[in-house]
């Protein structure tokens, strides 16, 4: 059981980028895959987000090209969302309290994360180094991989 961060669903979709390769050849082999795997409903807004903007993406897709990208990928039979539960805000004042350092974009990792303790995932599949900063956390580059 693992996630799939943002950054990976990014280069999967993005033909220009050099990570293009790796990262939708591994997309492709965990739709295949009979066990389960997961994202957030963050990491989807967050791809919407990029993959749209005219700043942040070399060459923009509509809103309508970028969620059939990801309507593809939520059709995939093993993947599925998680969903924050009745236990979200304990875990995430347990996670603040034991890494209060944390702050400011970092938050967004730490709703993953927290999301991730919460239904015992331990893995995550990233380029984002960010991810080392939660000791619960496992991180996998699917490229140095």
């Amino acid at each position: 059981m693992f996630v799939v961060d943002t950054n990976v669903l990014i280069y999967a979709a993005d033909r220009d980028s050099p990570f293009h390769t790796p990262c939708r050849a591994q997309l492709e082999q965990w739709r295949r895959q009979a066990s389960p795997w997961y994202l957030t409903w963050s990491i989807v807004y967050e791809f919407l987000r990029i993959t749209t903007h005219p700043k942040v993406f070399r060459k923009p897709w509509s809103a309508t090209d970028a969620w059939r990208f990801v309507d593809a990928v939520l059709a995939s039979p093993t993947v599925s969302v998680l969903p924050a539960t009745e236990r979200h805000a304990k875990l995430l004042a347990d996670v603040i309290a034991e890494l209060p350092h944390l702050r400011g974009n970092i938050m967004h990792d730490a709703h993953t994360a927290v999301l991730m303790r919460e239904h015992g995932i331990e893995r995550i599949i990233t380029r984002d180094t960010d991810f080392h900063r939660f000791p619960f956390v496992s991180v996998l580059d699917p490229v140095a991989a």
